[in-house]
C-alpha cells in the first residue's frame, strides 16, 4: 500500500520539532553548526549552561525532522538545516510569539469566551522573531524602493524591534526616525535596541495604537511613513478606510507610505499551504482579525484618500506585498 501524506507519528513528532527549531536559535545551537561545524553535545551544553539530557533530546527532536544528523553525541547539519535555519523565525514566532494562543485553542475558540482582551501572545518574541523575518523576505523588497525615495523624518508604524528604523538611520545619517507601537513588549525591545546602537539622539520610540491614532507634535514634519505586518488590523473594510484617512491627517507633511502586509491566500490546497501561511492566518482567525484578500485592498486605498504608486510582491507569508502609496491630491 503505497504512503499518503505524513503519518500520525511524523505529525506529532514533527510538531515536537518546531518547538526544538525555536529552542535551538534561542541557545545558539544554529549558529553554532552554521559556523563551526558538527557539534559536541555535551560539549555545547557546558560551555552554555544548558542541560545535557534535554540537548540530547532537542537534538534528537530535530534529528527526526532532518534538520541534523546524530552518531553518539555529534551532531551534524542533515538534509533540512539550511531551510530550517532560514526558517527558524518562523517557528520562533509560532512557538514562543504564540504559544501560549495555540496552546488554549478549545478555550479561545468557544464564543462564549471571545470578548476583550481573550488572548495573550508574547510581544516581546513576536518582534525578534519579526526582526528576522523582516530581514530574510521582506527588507530585500523594501531596500530598492526606499533608496529611491527623498526623505527627512521617517515614522513606523507597529516598529516592534525598532530594527528597522535603526538600518535606516545607519543608512541615512541625516535622516531622524519615530517608532510606534502599542505594545509594552516591543517598546522595551525597541527602546533597548536603539540605545544599543547609540542612536537615542536621533530615534525616538513612543507608545502609540495605529488604528487610533491622534495628532502629536512630533508628527509634524513625517515626510516617510512605513508599517510592516500590521495592516491587517486596520480592517474590516469600513475601519481600514477612517484608519488610513486619519493616517493622512496626523502627519501632514507625508510624502510616501510603503504598507507592507500579509493577504489572504485564496489558491493553495490545505495540503500544499507554504510555510508560515497557514499558522500565520489560523491564529489571526483565532485572535478574531480579519484578514484581507490582495483584491480588497485597491478599492480602500482609493477611498481614503491615496495613490497606489507601485505594489512589490513578498514571497513569505505567501501572497504578502508592500504598496507604495502617496496621497492623493
Amino acid at each position: 500500500m503505497n504512503k499518503v501524506g505524513a503519518t500520525i507519528s511524523e505529525v506529532y513528532n514533527h510538531a515536537l520539532a518546531a518547538s526544538a527549531i525555536s529552542a535551538a536559535w534561542e541557545v545558539g545551537a544554529f549558529d553554532a553548526l552554521r559556523e563551526s561545524g558538527p557539534l559536541d553535545t555535551e560539549e555545547f551544553a557546558a560551555e552554555r549552561g544548558l542541560d545535557v539530557a534535554s540537548m540530547h533530546e532537542l537534538f534528537r527532536a530535530l534529528a527526526a525532522a532532518d534538520v541534523v544528523t546524530r552518531e553518539g553525541v555529534k551532531v551534524r547539519p542533515g538534509p533540512n538545516f539550511d531551510e530550517a535555519d532560514r526558517s527558524k523565525s518562523l517557528f520562533h514566532w509560532m512557538t514562543r510569539g504564540c504559544g501560549e494562543l495555540f496552546n488554549t485553542l478549545p478555550d479561545l475558540i468557544r464564543v462564549e469566551n471571545r470578548e476583550g482582551s481573550f488572548y495573550r501572545r508574547d510581544a516581546a518574541a513576536i518582534s525578534v522573531a519579526c526582526r528576522e523575518i523582516n530581514a530574510e523576505w521582506w527588507d530585500p523588497v523594501f531596500r530598492p524602493v526606499v533608496n529611491g525615495l527623498d526623505f527627512t523624518y521617517v515614522a513606523d508604524l507597529g516598529c516592534g524591534s525598532g530594527e528597522r528604523l535603526i538600518r535606516l538611520a545607519k543608512s541615512r545619517p541625516g535622516v531622524r526616525g519615530l517608532g510606534i507601537d502599542a505594545a509594552d513588549g516591543a517598546i522595551k525591545v525597541a527602546t533597548h535596541a536603539v540605545a544599543e546602537e547609540g542612536l537615542s539622539d536621533r530615534i525616538s520610540i513612543t507608545q502609540g495604537d495605529a488604528t487610533k491614532l491622534e495628532p502629536r507634535a512630533e508628527y509634524a514634519g513625517v515626510d516617510l511613513l512605513t508599517s510592516f505586518m500590521m495592516g491587517h488590523d486596520f480592517w474590516p473594510r469600513a475601519e481600514a478606510v477612517a484608519s488610513l484617512r486619519r493616517i493622512r491627517e496626523v502627519f501632514p507633511d507625508l510624502k510616501h507610505f510603503l504598507l507592507a502586509d500579509a493577504t489572504r491566500t485564496t489558491t493553495y490546497a490545505d495540503s500544499e499551504m507554504p510555510v508560515f501561511s497557514m499558522a500565520f492566518e489560523f491564529a489571526h482567525a483565532v485572535m478574531g482579525d480579519y484578514l484581507p484578500t490582495l483584491e480588497e485592498w485597491g478599492p480602500v486605498f482609493e477611498e481614503a484618500g491615496w495613490r497606489l504608486a507601485g505594489q512589490h510582491p513578498i514571497s513569505v507569508p505567501a501572497d504578502s506585498v508592500m504598496f507604495h502609496l502617496v496621497p492623493a491630491s
